[in-house]
């Protein structure tokens, strides 16, 4: 059957790293701590959803989401400094869907994309499935460099190259863990205005900040009505609900909507019927709170391993918030083999390869996760990890 497959599958790679194996440590996928939630809640909003709803449960919803679930949306967003008109929202099959409906969207076949190097690796394969080019621009401590920004950008338009909008996660970056200072922020969508750019605003990890004062969402210094924004549930409350949302100008939503209609019709009604009830009768920002104190000690606990974890010259960032730490290993070092070496440990991390679209022959960094993990198990990982590095030691490469 493989002749009859679309090109552009060929441009299409797997990133996920999960695994139902008990033996393996997983540092790699970011995996929220879904057992706060506990199953006596979990068992009481069921059944009361059950009670309550359950014929509406089992029905097909609008294709823009319940009005319920929208209104939980809005507190979101209210939490992140950022009111939003409810008829800019539309509610997705996660955020992942969000991103893959703007794809399908806005690009043709050759269009340019431009990201963060490196960048969110689930974004990378949409933008391939629809044929899209990359464009990557380094990062430092404060994430996206704008004078790098502004000069591919440049580049761009002598080459005749169209580019249909600018990507970007930034604050707690996945992969990184970087976030985007308040002053780049600003310049970010003086840049987009002056290019005539929509901006692609991707911001599950805002509300898990454990140090620090919140910077404010791009969507809410925007002033042009240019910025797209994808917030979900996945992180703050349970990713196997698969409930994200976009916030958008009506005439992209019209688009959207009609992209949705095509991949599902509609959202899970039972999982955003549970949101909203959970959002009625529990306290959702209590339970923000437990997860960002849980992933805090989480992070501290590695940060203090790493050091006696990783080989002398390494570099890691330290976040203050979201769910990922970034480690560059000494130049020489190569972390596919380090990625191949730790599974052999039962021990897995996410290379750094993943978050490129043009990956280098070689790569020495990797990305770690903190949040899925209790501190025991994030030692021994850190430790089959250490063996690991020996393994490679060993071998002389």
């Amino acid at each position: 059957m493989t002749r009859w497959f679309a090109r552009r599958t060929g441009r299409m790679t797997s990133w996920t790293t999960f695994s139902e194996d008990p033996d393996l440590i997983s540092l790699a996928g970011g995996l929220p701590d879904t057992s706060l939630f506990g199953a006596d809640n979990h068992a009481a909003l069921l059944t009361a959803m059950a009670h309550r709803q359950s014929a509406l449960a089992l029905q097909y919803t609008p294709t823009r989401g319940m009005k319920a679930l929208r209104e939980c949306i809005l507190e979101v967003m209210a939490e992140e400094a950022t009111p939003v008109d409810p008829h800019r929202v539309i509610v997705t099959t996660g955020g992942q869907q969000a991103l893959d409906l703007l794809c399908r969207v806005f690009l043709d076949p050759g269009d340019v994309v431009v990201t963060e190097a490196p960048t969110y690796p689930g974004i990378l394969l949409p933008l391939a499935a629809h044929e899209a080019e990359v464009v990557q621009v380094e990062t430092d401590e404060d994430g996206m460099r704008m004078e790098a920004l502004e000069a591919a950008l440049e580049e761009l338009r002598a080459a005749g190259r169209p580019v249909k909008f600018i990507y970007t996660v930034p604050t707690f970056q996945n992969p990184s863990g970087k976030t985007l200072s308040l002053e780049r922020r600003k310049r970010l969508l003086e840049i987009a205005r002056a290019f005539d750019l929509p901006v692609i605003e991707d911001n599950p990890y805002a509300l898990l900040r454990f140090e620090g004062d919140p910077l404010p969402t791009l969507l809410s210094l925007d002033e042009d009505g240019r910025v797209l924004y994808v917030g979900t549930f996945s992180k703050i409350l349970a990713p196997g609900l698969r409930v994200g949302w976009l916030v958008a100008p009506e005439s992209v939503l019209d688009k959207v909507d009609l992209g949705k209609q095509c991949a599902d019709l509609c959202t899970a009604s039972a999982s955003q019927l549970f949101i909203a009830e959970f959002f009625e009768r529990g306290d959702w920002r209590g339970y923000v709170r437990a997860q960002v104190d849980l992933y805090r000690a989480r992070r501290d606990a590695m940060l203090a391993l790493l050091p006696q974890t990783l080989p002398a010259g390494s570099r890691w960032t330290r976040p203050a918030g979201g769910l990922f730490v970034w480690v560059d290993l000494p130049e020489g070092m190569d972390s596919d083999l380090l990625y191949e070496h730790a599974l052999r440990r039962s021990v897995s991390i996410v290379p750094g390869r993943v978050g490129f679209a043009r990956p280098k022959p070689t790569h020495h960094d990797f990305r770690l996760n903190f949040s899925a993990c209790d501190e025991g198990r994030i030692e021994t990982g850190l430790e089959r990890i250490a063996l690991a590095i020996r393994d490679i030691e060993h071998l002389g490469v």
